[in-house]
């Protein structure tokens, strides 16, 4: 199935779950810079959670389908129309051939994510669909996408299909949107905090921070107060993950991002937890953070928490109903479940979504 591009929107290109096992040779992992997000547009049309995505920045792309398929788009608050009419985002979309989808803006967060049934098709590089813009490889000819660009996709899922024939209804998630002025970001701190004075750790842990607009995939610069070191001169360069926290000689931390260079010569004060990592990628210059140290088993319970919960709603959508007490709470936390329902020994599909009610 093939997608015409008519506007390319900010900044649109095809990611994935990233390029690994290349670090070592100096390339990038690059990938979605929002996993969750990423994961969840996935879900709702059927595709495996690394399939091929598009990530959009704050002004998305305007696509004309030339086929009938199915579409969703997550990640913060994305604004969509079909054929200039709204739709709805955390859903899955029925387009017909000839209709044009457009992620005009974001009313919260940064990045918003499309996925069609399928997913993006395109070559990969080095086990990877994901495009690296300062490489100029992966995605579709290692470049973001513009006006006249054609695009590929894959056969869409058993799932997909019936759901785009009407066999079975669009699956739907319910996300709630923070709207904090300050995010509370957690971290492990370390490897290298022992660089720092116990002032600057304290400082680090109790400060709000803004995100600059000298920000990018690659990493995001803070303003705030500034963190002293106790042990200074260069260390010997070493590795770098998604979340590092380095801090260069001026003293403002710098958050490295899903584009990140594989290794770096600055101390890192800590490391973000990935279960918050879609919290930065939603955050834009202006945004404030504040920083809290958690242990190493407190950020894997964090993640499994999150993952857990899209794995539970992908068990609840593939069996079309809750297949466990744990499974449903899990999916709850997004606001609806199905069920199967036989009435006067006709079979139905049901969608509950609770309903507060205030005396």
């Amino acid at each position: 199935m093939k997608i015409k591009v008519i506007n390319g929107g900010m900044l649109t290109t095809v990611q994935d779950k990233g390029r690994y096992g290349f670090q070592a040779s100096g390339v990038q992992v690059s990938g979605v810079m929002d996993w969750q997000a990423a994961y969840a547009a996935n879900l709702l049309v059927g595709n495996d959670y690394g399939s091929a995505v598009l990530e959009c920045t704050c002004m998305g792309p305007e696509l004309e389908f030339h086929e009938d398929c199915l579409v969703a788009a997550a990640g913060g608050e994305p604004k969509l129309t079909l054929d200039g009419k709204p739709a709805e985002a955390y859903s899955a979309i029925r387009v017909k051939a000839g209709q044009v989808l457009k992620l005009s803006s974001m009313s919260q967060g940064m990045r918003g994510y499309i996925a069609v049934a399928g997913g993006i098709d395109v070559p990969e590089v080095m086990g990877s669909c994901s495009t690296n813009l300062k490489l100029g490889a992966g995605g579709l000819d290692g470049r973001r996408l513009g006006a006249g660009d054609v695009l590929s996709t894959g056969e869409p899922g058993t799932d997909a299909k019936e759901m785009l024939s009407g066999l079975k209804p669009c699956r739907r998630l319910q996300r709630t949107h923070a709207h904090e002025d300050m995010r509370i970001i957690r971290v492990v701190l370390g490897p290298q905090d022992d660089y720092f004075t116990s002032g600057a750790i304290e400082i680090f842990l109790s400060r709000a921070y803004e995100i600059t607009a000298d920000s990018d995939r690659m990493g995001y610069r803070l303003a705030g107060e500034k963190l002293e070191r106790q042990i200074d001169g260069d260390m010997v360069s070493d590795g770098i993950v998604f979340g590092s926290v380095q801090v260069p000689p001026g003293g403002e931390p710098i958050i490295m991002m899903s584009d990140h260079q594989t290794t770096g010569g600055y101390p890192k004060v800590a490391t973000v937890i990935t279960a918050d990592l879609p919290e930065l990628a939603q955050s834009g210059p202006g945004t404030k953070v504040s920083f809290r140290a958690v242990s190493v088993e407190e950020a894997q319970a964090a993640y499994q928490e999150k993952l857990g919960q899209l794995e539970a709603a992908r068990e609840v959508f593939e069996n079309s109903r809750p297949a466990s007490a744990a499974a449903g709470a899990a999916l709850s936390g997004y606001g609806i479940k199905h069920y199967n329902v036989k009435v006067a020994g006709q079979q139905f599909e049901v969608s509950l979504q609770p309903v507060i009610t205030r005396k």
